[in-house]
């Protein structure tokens, strides 16, 4: 028999709250856990990046993190505030994926809620468990397959990728995309070697390129002169990031955010893998292929990553062996049943 607290938490007018402070990569793995969350009743989620509530499925309100409440909590006596108690009071759970190494934060967070919070560290503490998969189980417990995330388009979002297509003059033209960036540097393959593919694409094919990339990537990946005949995406909402990739036919990206949410969108991906762990961290979708060299000492630890010398994990993976695979995929058709795995992906090891 169901308690009387377990049946409230899962009734439709259960409210939750969620404390995730992840980047974008981190959230799009998350995407699981929140749907699993949101069907018990209505979600409150705080989170790192206001833009992200874009990909939020529905049920889910988002607000920032960075807030007066959640700030307080790292002050000793804070818990007995009224404010603090007010904010924490209309809900019936809460989950954390912030401060569970923080002793002070943990205990505050419970006096100030009545004890009604549940903390998790925000990585898996096993090597070879995905993070999709693990954010789902702090949620739902053990997960009986792969967990895959699902991308929610906002409506204006994809008029304003059509509009962006039809203005471009796409058409029917093939569409590849190129994410050079990632939230490491040491993560990137390099730039050059993107540089070669985008020839080669528009060469071979007759198709078009789309660079897409941040502020912050854009000074390190060189001058925009360099991608001649490629139309290159800066400064857009991720919603309508989003809805461009998914009017794409192909994606090739590193280890970054911008590649799980291909993924996720179901678009043909290209997953760069090198220092990381692509068993922890490779994106899913019905259509990843995971690209790695599979050299000894990869995946490596953060701090070795950092001060590699040779880099041979990225910098050996050469242009030549990402075109051949792009020329298969794109000669290819995914089989039917593709469409029903949440996880299709395959590692290749070049020499």
């Amino acid at each position: 028999m169901k308690s009387p607290d377990s049946e409230r938490e899962n009734s439709p007018s259960a409210r939750v709250l969620a404390l995730f402070p992840g980047a974008l990569g981190d959230f799009v793995c998350f995407l699981t856990a929140l749907r699993a969350l949101s069907e018990r009743g209505k979600v409150d989620l705080l989170l790192a990046r206001s833009e992200y509530a874009a990909l939020a499925p529905p049920n889910v309100t988002t607000r920032s993190l960075e807030r007066y409440e959640i700030s307080r909590l790292f002050v000793v006596g804070s818990e007995g505030e009224q404010a603090i108690r007010r904010f924490f009071a209309p809900y019936e759970s809460i989950y954390s994926w912030m401060g569970s190494g923080e002793e002070g934060f943990i205990r505050r967070l419970r006096a100030a809620a009545g004890g009604k919070v549940e903390f998790f560290p925000f990585r898996s503490s096993d090597s070879r468990m995905h993070m999709s998969d693990y954010y789902l189980t702090c949620v739902a417990g053990p997960a009986s397959q792969k967990s895959a995330a699902a991308v929610r388009l906002q409506p204006e979002d994809i008029l304003w990728a059509a509009e962006f297509a039809q203005g471009r003059g796409l058409g029917d033209r093939r569409i590849l995309v190129l994410a050079p960036g990632s939230g490491a540097r040491e993560k990137n393959w390099p730039v050059e070697f993107f540089l070669e593919v985008s020839r080669w694409w528009r060469c071979e094919t007759g198709g078009q390129v789309l660079v897409v990339y941040g502020p912050a990537e854009e000074e390190r990946l060189g001058e925009p002169g360099r991608w001649d005949g490629a139309i290159q995406v800066r400064g857009l909402s991720l919603g309508k990031v989003a809805a461009l990739l998914s009017r794409c036919d192909l994606y090739l990206g590193n280890d970054s955010g911008l590649t799980h949410l291909a993924g996720a969108l179901g678009i043909e991906t290209i997953a760069l893998f090198g220092p990381t762990d692509a068993a922890q961290w490779a994106p899913r979708g019905r259509s990843v292929t995971v690209v790695s060299r599979n050299v000894p000492c990869s995946p490596c630890s953060s701090s070795a990553m950092k001060r590699c010398a040779h880099r041979k994990c990225l910098a050996g993976l050469s242009p030549d062996a990402v075109t051949g695979l792009i020329r298969r995929l794109a000669e290819r058709r995914r089989p039917a049943s593709s469409a029903r795995n949440p996880e299709s992906v395959e590692n290749i090891a070049t020499s």
